[in-house]
């Protein structure tokens, strides 16, 4: 298959307008609004007919906009936006030729709690943001219940007449001093016309979490969640599942353990009357295939020696299975859809320097499809796909800001820890430095069970401009390469994490890429965690640290979930015993010796806020230099660009004066 390139009659990119640049900025200003401003293309999705896009990208600060696309004259509108406070526009979804879905989320501070509470409502709308309708069941001042979650798109069936699969969730009322009452409870499936909001019962509502579709529209799975008198959760999930043609729930499998789960269902695929599924073989995860028919006989897909099969892949809203991921030093995937494979392998040699190719969306045809592409050194552009022309267009650029920079390439290594274990990591080094003796900085990842991907990574390219050498090694704790390097997680068995973290910046070192006088770590989350603990077990290896958001005490940690459902599994995995105060920053604050900068959101629903606070004051108490920079309304993720880019000054200020670049 040959393809030829086509562009669109103008740029099609309303989120490009902020231009190129044109040479490489050197000044931290200038590295730090680059590197921090949000991506310009989040969520995008493609019309049924394939003729109109729709996708979010940031306004100034932490306001978020919906943008919908005409690909055949270029003219671009804004259909919806959200101004961060406290409200965000999580996703927006074409629900037809006229009409789309948004959902909002927020995070905000519950009276009767004392917390920090999540919420979130899906709304429709037309496509110049009027007629905006609910989807959730309406909220009465005479519910029993909490509507934290209104609804859950299950099936867009398509994208063409504006009807939908919805899981609803239905409340209860009772109003006083009457006889009127509603005693629907649970989640039940409406297929619901998100312009009239008339609906049908597809099923009753009940003590189920959720319900997955095939690629044909009809409810085959049901999930239940166990929970404990106390309403608090066991862990405990059971599946259930229907045969073509019948109303009848059977056993699918049981989770008993989601903080660990052996197996996790992924997507049905109505032509093998089968359910795809990662299954633990041999400590890692294989994909299987499943019969839905009643005999529940097993077919193994695909396994790796080395790593976890990560998902299958998909695209369009039927939602079509065509391969499988997985990713050992780089990403890969494995189409078993001939067609495909062969696009994608067309694909390739016409983008050459953009190895990541993605199938994002298709028309209903299948004929448009939404492609992305990028590597290492591109945060990646968007492209449509026409396969009966063969034509490939160019529409949106991610990061607009950096177009024209000279962006860093990353090398996957293996590291070999003192006990002989192989370590995986990712080294990005400045581009046009000779890579001896430079100041370095470990990054390691959130989590602590997730890893890191070979790919393009804003923060780490942002170090490597200003310089520095970014070593992100993948530790024992992190998730995709098995249970046994899982090592049952980074909490439990910090020594362990850590102390591949240490090995990890020794060996920069003893390679003679860095210099061991010029080293610091920065982390985020459970990567915030690691970098202060790393200071903690090795005062002298370090000159700075950068903690975002981190958990800095561990019995805080499982503290924080006292009032929620997830109170139990979250003692699971922190556990209980000495490597609670062993493993706490928190507690050893007089044990770090270089400088400290944190930085953490008041608003932040996965780790506290107060955390950072006390690890600040503790750390001034014990006569050591530390900052906090708190960003008020922000959550975990800071999406906030001013926010971004505030930050990424912060620490560029303090590398400068502590290892300089």
């Amino acid at each position: 298959m040959m393809l030829r390139t086509a562009l669109l009659a103008s740029a099609i990119a309303l989120s490009c307008v902020a231009g190129q640049a044109a040479a490489q900025q050197q000044t931290l200003a200038a590295d730090a609004k680059a590197f921090g401003v949000r991506e310009a293309v989040n969520q995008p999705d493609l019309s049924a007919d394939g003729n109109t896009i729709m996708y979010l990208t940031p306004g100034p600060g932490r306001r978020t906009v919906a943008v919908v696309g005409n690909l055949s004259t270029g003219q671009f509108t804004n259909m919806v936006s959200s101004d961060g406070s406290p409200e965000s526009l999580n996703w927006c979804h074409f629900a037809g030729q006229s009409r789309a879905v948004c959902r909002f989320g927020a995070l905000v501070k519950s009276s009767s709690l004392g917390d920090i509470l999540g919420v979130s409502r899906l709304i429709a709308m037309d496509l110049s943001g009027a007629n905006a309708k609910l989807l959730g069941k309406p909220q009465s001042a005479f519910d029993l219940g909490l509507r934290q979650y209104d609804a859950q798109i299950i099936d867009w069936l398509g994208g063409t007449d504006g009807t939908v699969l919805v899981n609803r969730l239905y409340v209860p009322e009772e109003e006083l001093g009457s006889n009127i009452k509603k005693i629907k409870r649970g989640w039940g499936v409406d297929r619901l016309n998100v312009t009239t909001l008339r609906s049908d019962t597809v099923e009753s509502p009940r003590e189920a979490a959720g319900y997955a579709t095939d690629d044909l529209g009809h409810v085959r799975l049901m999930s239940i969640t166990e929970t404990r008198n106390s309403g608090m959760l066991k862990g405990v999930v059971r599946y259930s599942y229907r045969q073509k043609d019948s109303r009848d729930w059977k056993d699918l499998f049981t989770i008993n353990d989601i903080t660990n789960p052996d197996v996790e269902p992924l997507a049905i695929d109505s032509s093998i009357d089968s359910i795809y599924s990662l299954k633990k073989r041999s400590g890692r995860y294989a994909l299987y295939a499943t019969r839905l028919d009643g005999s529940m006989a097993e077919t193994l897909v695909a396994e790796n020696p080395k790593v976890d099969i990560d998902d299958v892949v998909r695209f369009g809203d039927g939602q079509k299975v065509i391969g499988y991921s997985h990713s050992n030093e780089k990403g890969e995937r494995v189409y078993f859809d001939p067609e495909f494979k062969a696009i994608a392998a067309s694909l390739s040699k016409a983008l050459p320097k953009s190895p990541i190719i993605e199938f994002v969306d298709a028309s209903s045809d299948g004929n448009k499809l939404l492609i992305f592409a990028g590597s290492d050194s591109d945060p990646g552009r968007f492209y449509l796909f026409d396969r009966s022309q063969k034509t490939l267009a160019p529409l949106m650029i991610m990061r607009p800001d950096l177009e024209g920079r000279t962006l860093a390439s990353v090398k996957p290594i293996t590291i070999t820890a003192p006990d002989g274990a192989a370590i995986p990591a990712y080294l990005t080094l400045p581009p046009g430095k000779d890579p001896k003796g430079l100041p370095a900085v470990l990054m390691p990842h959130g989590g602590p069970s997730s890893r890191d991907y070979w790919g393009f990574d804003a923060l780490a390219q942002f170090l490597a401009a200003r310089g520095y050498a970014v070593l992100q090694p993948e530790y024992r704790g992190s998730a995709g390469y098995g249970d046994a390097w899982l090592n049952e997680n980074g909490f439990k068995n910090w020594r362990t994490s850590i102390g591949d973290i240490t090995a990890s910046a020794k060996w920069l070192a003893s390679q003679g890429i860095a210099n061991p006088s010029k080293m610091a770590i920065f982390g985020w989350s459970y990567g915030g965690y690691a970098a202060l603990q790393s200071a903690v077990t090795e005062p002298s290896l370090y000159k700075a640290v950068i903690a975002v958001a981190p958990v800095t005490d561990l019995q805080m940690a499982k503290d924080e979930a006292r009032n929620f459902t997830n109170y139990d599994l979250v003692q699971r995995v922190i556990g209980s015993g000495p490597h609670i105060q062993e493993g706490s920053p928190l507690q050893h604050a007089s044990s770090i010796n270089a400088p400290v900068l944190l930085i953490h959101g008041t608003l932040d629903d996965t780790v506290r806020y107060a955390e950072s606070k006390e690890m600040d004051e503790a750390l001034k108490k014990a006569g050591k230099q530390s900052e906090l920079l708190t960003f008020n309304g922000l959550d975990h993720q800071l999406d906030d660009s001013d926010a971004r880019t505030q930050m990424l000054t912060k620490i560029g200020e303090l590398l400068d004066r502590t290892i300089g670049h």
